[in-house]
């Protein structure tokens, strides 16, 4: 279980399956990303993406928190399934797709682009790198989208051409960095 700490669904508690290497955000890591974030983008009408979703904690956060729309993806079915029970609990517009995240962000681009996305791969994959990489295509992002990377704290994230580090912070054995996109000259 974890519970929704702030926004509409504040205290609400969403249940997690219990999987091999799914790990909520915690509440402190939440509290903290979530303070950082706030400081650069407004969740007011943002259309957020929540990568390697699994609980989702990050994502239905932002939902709570006021975004118009998140998409989670999540390649596990019985986790995909999960997701989609707390969104509508969260409530608010959510749609889980049932994909691995390569396969999504090979799709052609959405719709609209996103101001906020979430990307937290199983730890020591590797999929920190190519998952960015596929981001800076284009129609992924806003001008001004925040990608929010929730790591092991020993593993540095290296920003990819068209990407730049705005924030990275340390909590304990986990980490977040925050990118933007740059403007090549």
């Amino acid at each position: 279980m974890f519970r929704i700490i702030s926004g509409r669904a504040r205290g609400l508690r969403l249940a997690v399956l219990d999987r091999p290497g799914l790990r909520p955000t915690t509440d402190r890591v939440r509290e903290s990303a979530f303070s950082a974030l706030l400081s650069r983008v407004s969740l007011d009408g943002a259309r957020v993406l929540d990568l390697f979703a699994g609980a989702g904690a990050l994502g239905l956060e932002a939902l709570s928190r006021g975004a118009a729309h998140l998409d989670l993806v999540e390649l596990d079915v019985a986790v995909a399934r999960q997701l989609a029970t707390n969104a509508a609990k969260v409530g608010g517009s959510a749609k889980v797709h049932t994909a691995a995240v390569a396969a999504h962000l090979g799709k052609r681009p959405p719709p609209s682009p996103y101001e906020l996305v979430f990307l937290d791969p199983p730890y020591n994959t590797g999929l920190v790198a190519p998952t960015l990489i596929a981001l800076t295509a284009e129609g992924w992002l806003a001008d001004d989208a925040l990608v929010c990377v929730e790591h092991p704290a020993d593993e540095a994230v290296v920003a990819p051409p068209g990407l730049g580090v705005d924030f990275a912070r340390r909590y304990g054995n986990t980490a977040i960095t925050l990118l933007t996109p740059t403007r090549e000259p």
